[in-house]
Parts: structure tokens; C-alpha cells; sequence
């Protein structure tokens, strides 16, 4: 368990405070809950490109970083389908910059033309980079698309297309901003050597005059139930063939969703896991193969992809993936297998509470599910699963006409 002491400000921000005196550090880490799931078709990409402007400066605050630096600080963020996240690490004696410095950018980013063109550009860059110029970099995008024909979750978070992200005008960044940027739609973890008091007071000072949003959350459109099984082929000057095959699975807080969690630990996590073992290592045809959920809020995918050999197909690549897969469901997880992905979850949660950092996103992250208290009934709970569970949903979901399938062709063949 991670400790901590919860207060909702009349504004209704969430503070968390988790006090740690075996260090002289503090961080403070704050989600707003918006992602790409909460933009609409036309206007993507907005939630990652106010991760961006936010390091853009504020009305007392012209540069972000600088300002950190003095004090000695660090910061980073991350943009997801279902939050925004923003962190800062510092000397726990100059926590109140971080509390000045957020509290600046949440009540009064500079949004000039300046700032958002230039942002805008940087943007644009890292989508040609990561995504359009990267073997295999749109993959994600082909996918999604395949998958998804209403919900949000069809465009990645860096946004569907250039041209939206090119489109964002004045009234759509500042309408984003003034929805999502508000004391009532986010949540400050304060962790490190703070006296609770002390943190309570400054939360206070420096947020509490901040003026809650007057909207209320729009309607996410849910994704009809798939029947068929979707196929796409991609060609593209890439080495390799390479296959993606996603299922449509439950949500975070669903049931189900922590047996396909197990699902794809026994299938295709780490190196001794039973795709590495079957397919890569005793076949010819994979290169490599993974098995992961993307662990969304709301129905998301569980994925399995991989890199061909030259010269293999995807296409025979799928054949063999469904046959090992088809014999995981038919056959009786053995209880060391069990016990092995248990024991690499007790162990990745260990390692994950060694940081201060992880503790504060934690916390964050569990509170924006419904409580930080979540993260341990989680645990407890996928501890507790047994084999049968597994079996049942992995039959449930892992099925041909809930299967979308990208076939991603090397041109060079």
C-alpha cells in the first residue's frame, strides 16, 4: 500500500499528499483527464498538442523550464487516449515553485500566435518523424482505424492526420483549454519529503482561487459490438512483412479486463514467454512476437503483432499465430505458468513503489479510476484469478469475427 491523505478543494481539484522523509526530493505529478478519446473527428491531436503548449510558457511564467531549472528541478509529460500527465521533481525546500509554476499554466497559459504556431510546427515534425517516416510507424494508425468505426480510439493520440493538426484555429485551443484545463478535471499528487499541512496550505494558496469549468463531460460514442472478422493490407517500403491481430476486449474497470491482462503475460510477455518460445525461437517464419492489452479506459484491444523473416509472409504468419494461440485456449494452464506471470506482476509492482516518481503517478492514475485504494483491490484481485477465469475470457474474446487484422507487406518482395 502507498499512503497517503486525499482533500478535494471547494474547486473541486483532487490533492493527494504522500509524505516520504527517506528523501530530500519532492515531486508533484497532475493528470487532467482528457485524452484523444475526449476530441472529436476533424479536430485530433488536440490533447497531445496541449501537452505541448504547456511548456509554452504562462502569463507569469515566460519560460517554463527555466524557471524549473533555477530551482533545480526536472519535468516531463505524456499524452494518452484517456489523460494528460505532467510531473516535476525537484528539492522538496522549493516545492512552492512547483505549486506556482502549475497553477500558472492551469489558469493562464500563453496561447498567443507565437507560441501556439510554434508549437504547432513541432508537432507536425514529430508526426513525419515518429509516424509517416519510421518503418512501420503508421501501423498503429492502420490499426486503430480497422478496429474502431465511432469511438475516439480509432486515431492515436498524436492525432489521425496532418491536416488536423494544421486546422486547429484559435476558438478550437482556447474552447480545449478553458473544457479541460480546470481545477475539477484534474488531480495533484504531492509526494516526497512535504509536511502535509504545509502541501494542504499551498494547495490552497496557489489553486484554490482557480475557477472550476461550468461544462459538463460531452458523450463518448460507444463502439458497436464487431462481428466479422476485418482485414487490411498495407504495403510500404518497409524490410519485412509484419502482422497485426487485435480482439476487442473490456474496459479498465471492467470485468474480464485483468484476465486479458494475464492472457497476454502468459502469451507474450518477456523472453520465456510462449510466443518468443514457439514462434520465434522454433520457427523459421517470426523475427519477433509480442502479445499486449492497451490498457484504455474504456473497450480497448488486446494486440498481438510481429516482425516476419525475410521473405515470409504475414499471411503465413497469422496461420501459425492462431494455431499456438488456439492451443493456449483448448489446453490447461498449468499452475507454474500461473505463478510465474503472478510473481513477475508482484515484482513489477515492487520495482514500480522504489520510486517516488511511480509512487506520485500512481496514485494519480488510480484516483482518475475512482480511488488511489483501486490499485491494491486490483492487485489483490488479478492475484486471486485462477486458470479457468483465464481460460473462460481468453475463449470469449479471442475469437475470429472479433479479430481485426493488418497485413502490413514489405514492397520489396
Amino acid at each position: 500500500m502507498i499512503n497517503y491523505e486525499h482533500y478535494v478543494l471547494d474547486n473541486g481539484l483532487q490533492v493527494l499528499i504522500h509524505p516520504d522523509h527517506s528523501t530530500k526530493m519532492a515531486v508533484t505529478n497532475i493528470i487532467y483527464k482528457v485524452g484523444s478519446r475526449n476530441e472529436v473527428p476533424g479536430k485530433t491531436g488536440l490533447a497531445h498538442y496541449f501537452e505541448h503548449l504547456m511548456f509554452g510558457g504562462s502569463k507569469n511564467v515566460p519560460q517554463f523550464d527555466s524557471a524549473l531549472e533555477r530551482v533545480g528541478g526536472e519535468c516531463n509529460a505524456f499524452t494518452n487516449t484517456d489523460i494528460t500527465n505532467y510531473y516535476i521533481t525537484l528539492p522538496a525546500t522549493n516545492i512552492e515553485t512547483a505549486f506556482w509554476l502549475e497553477s500558472d499554466r492551469m489558469l493562464q497559459l500563453n496561447l498567443g500566435k507565437k507560441t501556439v504556431e510554434t508549437q504547432r510546427k513541432v508537432v507536425i515534425e514529430e508526426f513525419k518523424q515518429r509516424y509517416l517516416n519510421q518503418p512501420y510507424g503508421d501501423a498503429m494508425h492502420l490499426l486503430r482505424g480497422l478496429c474502431y468505426d465511432v469511438h475516439p480510439y480509432q486515431w492515436p493520440t498524436i492525432g489521425k492526420e496532418i491536416k488536423d493538426i494544421e486546422g486547429f484555429d484559435e476558438e478550437d485551443i482556447r474552447a480545449f483549454y478553458q473544457y479541460h484545463y480546470a481545477p475539477n478535471n484534474a488531480i495533484l499528487v504531492i509526494a516526497g519529503d512535504v509536511k502535509e499541512a504545509e502541501v494542504l496550505e499551498m494547495a490552497k494558496k496557489w489553486f484554490g482561487p482557480i475557477p472550476a469549468a461550468k461544462t459538463s463531460p460531452a458523450d463518448i460514442p460507444e463502439e458497436p459490438k464487431q462481428t466479422h472478422k476485418r482485414t487490411l493490407y498495407h504495403s510500404a517500403d518497409v524490410p519485412t512483412d509484419a502482422l497485426y491481430k487485435a480482439y476487442h476486449m473490456p474496459g479498465r474497470m471492467q470485468k474480464g479486463y485483468l484476465e486479458c491482462d494475464l492472457i497476454t503475460d502468459i502469451l507474450g510477455f518477456g523472453r520465456s514467454s510462449l510466443l518468443e518460445q514457439r514462434l520465434v525461437k522454433n520457427t523459421d517464419i517470426f523475427a519477433s512476437c509480442h502479445g499486449y492489452i492497451l490498457g484504455a479506459l474504456d473497450p480497448g484491444l488486446m494486440v498481438f503483432s510481429g516482425n516476419m523473416e525475410k521473405g515470409k509472409t504475414a499471411e503465413e504468419a497469422e496461420k501459425l499465430l492462431d494455431e499456438v494461440v488456439q492451443e493456449f485456449i483448448e489446453n490447461t494452464i498449468s499452475q507454474e505458468t500461473l505463478d510465474k506471470v503472478k510473481n513477475q506482476a508482484e515484482a513489477m509492482k515492487t520495482y514500480e513503489s522504489i520510486q517516488l516518481i511511480n509512487r506520485a503517478m500512481t496514485l494519480a492514475y488510480y484516483t482518475q479510476l475512482g480511488s488511489p485504494d483501486i490499485y491494491q483491490i486490483e492487485y489483490d484481485r488479478k492475484t486471486a484469478i485462477c486458470a479457468d477465469q483465464i481460460s473462460d475470457v481468453a475463449r470469449e474474446v479471442i475469437q475470429e469475427p472479433n479479430a481485426s487484422v493488418l497485413y502490413y507487406k514489405s514492397d520489396k518482395h
